[in-house]
């Protein structure tokens, strides 16, 4: 099973501070085994691709439109990101969702757009904080899943790195213990077994919600949890590095 480390710098840093990041961690010491993703904002995007030239690290866009070109003003297509050099993006962000009314339908047209291009879709889903006190947070991944991947051919839901974002724990000083986090990839392997049958043993599905060094060995202990989507964190190579080590480490 492939362990990926993704770090997705949302709207933060200006151009130096973008390169100088991607600089830190594409030449840090980095442990074997772990696949590495940056995911710098769109302005920076070529900057940071060539900072990471020949290291292995994987820059990714935060988010992308479905259409190969079009008037759809302000947006940036997956052939756009190609040609840049991306080689990943994330794709229906919890923020996405929240602020931009990013619905199912709209995710699944852009998995199915990456697939076609041969870009890596990284693909977001989980609960807010009222469904996790209700209860109710299976139903709602599990409605999520249905609706962006159910009607997907088989083979994009195969090509798919999962990121499991439970709301509540980002940026609201809540945290999900090791126990939850691994019941919920459980619950979503298993969804994602109704799609793909065996293949979905290998799905690398990662763990969204203020991963960072001092909770994130107990988290990637998880069986089901093949590393992170990793946001505050991110912004400082030395944290990221951190994180990759111990991710190596654990999943060794």
């Amino acid at each position: 099973m492939r362990t990926i480390l993704a770090g997705n710098w949302k709207m933060h840093t200006d151009r130096a501070d973008a390169v100088a990041l991607a600089q830190g961690v594409a030449r840090g010491e980095r442990a074997a085994g772990v696949e590495v993703i940056v995911a710098p904002p769109f302005p920076y995007l070529e900057a940071v691709v060539a900072a990471c030239e020949g290291s292995g690290v994987v820059v990714a866009a935060q988010n992308c439109h479905a259409e190969p070109q079009g008037a759809y003003t302000g947006e940036v297509s997956v052939p756009m990101l190609k040609d840049l050099g991306v080689g990943a993006c994330i794709v229906g962000h919890s923020e996405r969702r929240q602020y931009f009314n990013e619905t199912d339908a709209a995710v699944a047209a852009k998995l199915e757009a990456l697939h076609g291009a041969g870009l890596q879709p990284i693909y977001c889903c989980g609960e807010g904080q009222a469904e996790r006190e209700t209860g109710r947070h299976f139903d709602v991944v599990g409605a999520q899943l249905k609706e962006a991947l159910g009607k997907l051919d088989r083979a994009v839901v195969r090509g798919l790195v999962v990121a499991y974002e439970p709301v509540w724990a980002i940026g609201t000083g809540l945290n999900a213990t090791a126990e939850q986090a691994q019941e919920m990839h459980a619950f979503i392997r298993k969804e994602l077994g109704r799609l793909i049958g065996d293949s979905a043993q290998d799905v690398p599905i990662l763990y969204g919600g203020s991963c960072k060094p001092s909770n994130a060995e107990d988290l990637f202990q998880g069986p089901d949890v093949n590393g992170g989507l990793i946001g505050g964190a991110s912004l400082e190579a030395g944290s990221f590095l951190q994180l990759i080590a111990i991710a190596a480490r654990v999943k060794a």
